[in-house]
């Protein structure tokens, strides 16, 4: 199936590669029998939930072994190509996990799974609601493994409860997407879309959160961060050894670590040498990561950049 088939105009320059493939040809559709689960010598669990904020639904079949890890996870989704994309990376994103990982999983990690680039949004901002099925379905085959009420793992910060966006995920959708408006809030998680009461305080219903305060309380953050940033750069090459390994692992913390960690890997550093052209940051990938050809191409450079960006032009990260 081609793009413009697909989507069609401009409009599909907005859905990453990813999204694209996931759209076409979805990996893990499809469903587990009881006797597929019992060859894999696991129980089979089954949970549905739809969106009423776009009428979407998804199916998600988990396999679970008896130590609770999740050994095979398909789903059927009734929706749109995104939805169908969201939950296809959705189940990925469960395999392999216990099931108290994987409750966890956000619809945040599932968009940014689907990314091409880290800082590059994987679909448009009207169908960023989409993988909130994916957060919740997850949620609801949790609460079935375990016996217990869905609300055990729902978010206390429920922001918006007509389309269940979290305050968790405003904030990460503002500081992923540079946004800037409430208005971009909404239109890529639908949050204040509806009955509106989450947008600012005098609404028909009272609420813990506002939209308006969020994003101010979130810009400010980041502002307070990109000067410290900034005075960790114009301070670094004067720093101790210890305080460079506290700002680095820093920076790995915030700008490296979450991108690697929602692909099963991660990485520690190991030791920092300087020979006054060089700052030499030497770190060894973990998990995934360890056997990952990117960890000597895309993944190495996306580091570096980072590294040399927030605090030093001289640093230079080698992989060991």
């Amino acid at each position: 199936m081609s793009k413009d088939s697909l989507i069609g105009g401009a409009l599909w320059e907005e859905y990453s590669n990813k999204v694209a493939q996931r759209m076409d040809a979805p990996i893990h559709r499809g469903e587990i029998t009881e006797e597929e689960a019992k060859k894999l010598g696991a129980k089979l669990i089954v949970a549905d939930f739809g969106a009423e904020s776009c009428g979407d639904a998804v199916r998600l079949y988990w396999a679970v072994s008896p130590e609770g890890v999740i050994k095979e996870a398909k789903f059927k989704s009734f929706g749109c190509g995104t939805a169908i994309a969201s939950s296809d990376m959705m189940a990925e994103l469960c395999l392999g996990k216990t099931v108290s990982e994987a409750v966890k999983i956000t619809n945040i990690d599932v968009e940014f799974a689907m990314r091409d680039a880290p800082d590059v949004p994987a679909v448009p901002p009207q169908k960023m609601h989409c993988s909130v099925m994916a957060y919740d379905v997850i949620k609801r085959a949790a609460a079935i493994y375990n016996g217990v009420d869905m609300s055990q793992y729902e978010d206390t910060d429920m922001v918006c409860e007509c389309a269940r966006v979290t305050l968790s995920t405003i904030k990460e959708v503002i500081r992923l997407n540079g946004l800037t408006s409430v208005e971009e809030i909404t239109a890529y998680t639908k949050a204040g879309a509806f009955c509106k009461s989450c947008v600012r305080s005098g609404g028909h219903e009272s609420r813990h959160f506002y939209l308006v305060d969020i994003l101010r309380e979130t810009l400010a953050e980041i502002e307070r961060e990109r000067i410290l940033d900034a005075n960790s750069a114009k301070d670094f090459a004067s720093m101790s050894l210890v305080q460079k390994i506290r700002a680095v692992e820093n920076a790995l913390d915030r700008n490296i670590r979450p991108m690697l960690m929602m692909d099963g890997g991660n990485l520690e550093l190991l030791d920092i040498k300087e020979d006054g052209e060089h700052i030499d940051i030497y770190i060894r990938y973990l998990g995934a990561c360890s056997g990952c050809a990117t960890g000597s191409t895309g993944t190495l450079y996306a580091i570096d950049g980072v590294l040399k960006e927030k605090l030093d032009p001289r640093v230079r990260v080698l992989p060991v």
